[in-house]
């Protein structure tokens, strides 16, 4: 859904949004989807990332005390969450998409679900979406690496497509950290026996 309401290159306002939430307010909930689109394609997992006023404003035209008003809005209807952390300190957002949902459709409940010519569509998470088979191959036959598809999804299968703690965004990103350990750590990690024991399993099945 929020891909939706974002782009790169300009920004795309939903009109019922704009009208519960106000202009300017769904004006910054666009930039900073973009913004969050950007984190992810780049491994952020956790939902928090940073931006700076100036940044927004250069993208927006949204003062600094326009922004502060927006993201008051945006807090009291629950879309976002905003915490200071670092050094300088920087502003950190995290964006409720099933709030946005929620608002979109006027729902009480908590199921988030929009109507479309009488037809009830289910809006899921879209962080992301396990790979096929092929498409893993493809993408690093793209990246001409030397990453074992198989061993990849198998691996991370047995993972519930987790990070740790936190459940895989961007599985591309996975792919491109798996490329870097294998060619830069000199020493085998844990991470890395973990890999090599999958490997070694299947070929013997």
């Amino acid at each position: 859904m929020k891909h939706l309401l974002s782009s790169t290159a300009f920004l795309v306002l939903n009109k019922q949004l704009a009208k519960q939430i106000g202009l300017h307010e769904a004006v910054l909930l666009a930039d900073l989807i973009s913004k969050e689109e950007y984190f992810i394609a780049n491994g952020m997992t956790d939902g928090w990332f940073f931006n700076t006023l100036d940044n927004i404003e250069a993208d927006t035209t949204l003062t600094p005390f326009m922004q502060r008003k927006c993201l008051k809005t945006l807090k009291k209807h629950k879309i976002i969450e905003v915490k200071r952390k670092g050094v300088p300190a920087k502003n950190y957002f995290k964006i409720n998409e099933q709030q946005v949902v929620k608002i979109l459709n006027n729902l009480k409940s908590t199921k988030c679900t929009t109507i479309n010519k009488n037809k009830e569509t289910i809006i899921t998470n879209k962080y992301f979406n396990r790979p096929t088979l092929e498409e893993l191959k493809d993408y690093c036959l793209e990246r001409q690496n030397n990453v074992d598809a198989e061993a990849f999804i198998d691996f991370y299968d047995s993972k519930d497509w987790k990070i740790g703690k936190n459940k895989m965004k961007d599985w591309k990103a996975a792919v491109r950290t798996w490329e870097r350990r294998e060619t830069k750590r000199p020493t085998m990690s844990k991470l890395d026996a973990q890999i090599n024991a999958w490997t070694d399993a299947k070929k013997l099945l």
